[in-house]
C-alpha cells in the first residue's frame, strides 16, 4: 500500500494522532527531503527509525516504478516537507503508477496550505482553483495570467517571497488593480499574517519586502453586466444562426442573469415590429 501522509505546514501541534501512530509503525518512508523528515520524527518524539528514501522532483520519475513494485508487498508511507503529498509536491507519479498497477493508495488527511489560506482569506470559497506557482518566464507568465483573467472562481497560488511584489503587480495589470486578494504568510506559525486588499495596494505593500512561506488568494472575475439591449441582440443572432427562439432566450438568460421570459417576449416583439415595418 502507498499511504500519503499529510504533515504540519508549520505548527507541530497540527500533527494528528493518526500521523504519529503511522510514523511510529512505519518501516519505509519516502520523503521529499530525508533530512527534513528525520528532524520531524525527532521533533514529534517518534522513537521509530524507518528506512528513509528520498523522493523529490528530480528523481521521482526514476524511482516511482520501484516504489510501487515494493508497495505491492509492503506499506510505504509517502510524505512531503509540509502538507499533503502530490499537491504541488512530489508523489503524483507514484500514485499514478500505483493506480495503474492496482496497488492500494490511501491517505492520512491533515494540514493543507491551500485550504487553510482559502478559509482565512475572506474571499468566496464555494468554487476555487489551485494554480500552484506561476511560470517564471515573462512570456509564459503573461499567457497564463491572460488565460485566468476571466476566471470566475477564486484562485489560489503559491509564490516565493522574493517574487511576491512582482507577481502582485503582474496580477494587478492582468486582472485589474481593484481585484480583491489576500496574501497569507507563515500560516499556522508564530508570525502568521493575512493581508487583504486590492491587488495594486498589496503590490505596493509587498514592494518593501516580505518574508516567509506565501499563499496568495485572488478573487474571481466579477460578473460582466449585460444590458437588456445587448442580450436581445445576442438572442437575435442565435436565432438568425438557426437556433430556436426559446432555446436562445434560455441560454442568454442563464449567461446574463436576465429573465428568459422577458428576453423571449422582447425578441417576439422585435420580430413583429420588423415584420410590420416592411
Amino acid at each position: 500500500m502507498i499511504l500519503l501522509a499529510a504533515t504540519p505546514i508549520g505548527n507541530l501541534g497540527d500533527a494528528s494522532v493518526r500521523l504519529r501512530e503511522t510514523l511510529e509503525a512505519a518501516t519505509v518512508v519516502a520523503a521529499e527531503d530525508t533530512r527534513h523528515t528525520a528532524q520531524l520524527l525527532r521533533l514529534l518524539e517518534i522513537e521509530n527509525r524507518p528506512e528513509l528514501i528520498a523522493l523529490h522532483d528530480h528523481n521521482e520519475h526514476e524511482r516511482a516504478a520501484a516504489l510501487v513494485a515494493r508497495a505491492a508487498t509492503e506499506d510505504i508511507v509517502l510524505v512531503s516537507d509540509a502538507g499533503m503529498p502530490t499537491v504541488s509536491d512530489p508523489g503524483f507519479r507514484v500514485v499514478q503508477l500505483a493506480a495503474e498497477a492496482g496497488v492500494t493508495v490511501s491517505a492520512i488527511p491533515g494540514p493543507s496550505a491551500v485550504i487553510t489560506a482559502l478559509a482565512v482569506a475572506g474571499l468566496p470559497t464555494d468554487r476555487f482553483a489551485f494554480e500552484g506557482f506561476l511560470p517564471r518566464k515573462a512570456g509564459e507568465r503573461g499567457r497564463s495570467l491572460a488565460a485566468l483573467a476571466a476566471e470566475r472562481r477564486t484562485l489560489v497560488f503559491f509564490e516565493a517571497p522574493t517574487r511576491l511584489a512582482a507577481t502582485l503587480a503582474d496580477l494587478a495589470a492582468a486582472f485589474g488593480s481593484e481585484r480583491p486578494a489576500a496574501v497569507c504568510r507563515e500560516l499556522t506559525k508564530l508570525h502568521e499574517e493575512v493581508r487583504r486588499g486590492p491587488l495594486a495596494e498589496l503590490a505596493e505593500w509587498a514592494a518593501a519586502g516580505v518574508r516567509g512561506e506565501i499563499v496568495l488568494v485572488v478573487g474571481g472575475a466579477p460578473e460582466a453586466e449585460v444590458s437588456p439591449e445587448a442580450a436581445l441582440a445576442e438572442v437575435q443572432q442565435r436565432v438568425a444562426a438557426g437556433e430556436r427562439l426559446k432555446d436562445a432566450s434560455r441560454a442568454v438568460a442563464e449567461a446574463s442573469g436576465l429573465s428568459s421570459r422577458e428576453l423571449y417576449a422582447a425578441a417576439l416583439a422585435a420580430r413583429t415590429e420588423n415584420g410590420a415595418s416592411r
